[in-house]
């Protein structure tokens, strides 16, 4: 099969939309992720997946912690931002948790302490051990067929 059409499949689940942060040497980094979801109640754990392009691959590398922020549908314009498709105007605003980032207003900040990193073809899996959460009420930015969208609920 080739690439497309295994990025089409994979682009038919739909998912939310999360901005990772980190911290190196206190310059805050972000990209946009929807590798993103929960592996273990006990004790408390996440995955991310990174690819071994991106530059985000590197700060958890260093840092050896990072943040989750699930975004919410009024925050499109961040994911953008953050997956490089430059925005005029876009200003982020970060809290702090923890000594991490985390934006603000996001529908929650899954702050996490890298576990164990396994490489799995051309990207890192990051296990993360979840040492702190903020949680704000609203709905979710959903993506789905290389599009962005809305939940609909019943």
């Amino acid at each position: 099969m080739d690439d497309r059409l295994f990025r089409n499949a994979m682009g038919k689940f739909a998912t939310g939309v999360t901005v990772i942060t980190t911290k190196v040497d206190e310059h805050i980094h972000g990209m946009t992720a929807n590798a993103f979801m929960s592996v273990s109640l006990n004790p408390r754990l996440v995955a991310i997946s990174i690819s071994e392009k991106a530059k985000m691959l590197e700060k958890i590398n260093n840092s050896k912690r990072f943040v989750v922020n699930i975004l919410s549908n009024e925050q499109k314009n961040l994911s953008m931002h953050f997956a490089g498709q430059l925005i005029e105007g876009v200003s982020v605003e970060f809290e702090t948790i923890d000594d991490m980032p985390v934006i603000k207003n996001a529908l929650a900040n899954i702050i996490c302490n890298v576990k164990s990193a396994y490489v799995e073809g051309d990207h890192t899996v990051f296990i993360g051990e979840v040492t702190e959460l903020k949680l704000t009420d609203g709905e979710p930015l959903a993506f789905f067929e290389g599009k962005y969208g809305k939940v609909v609920k019943d």
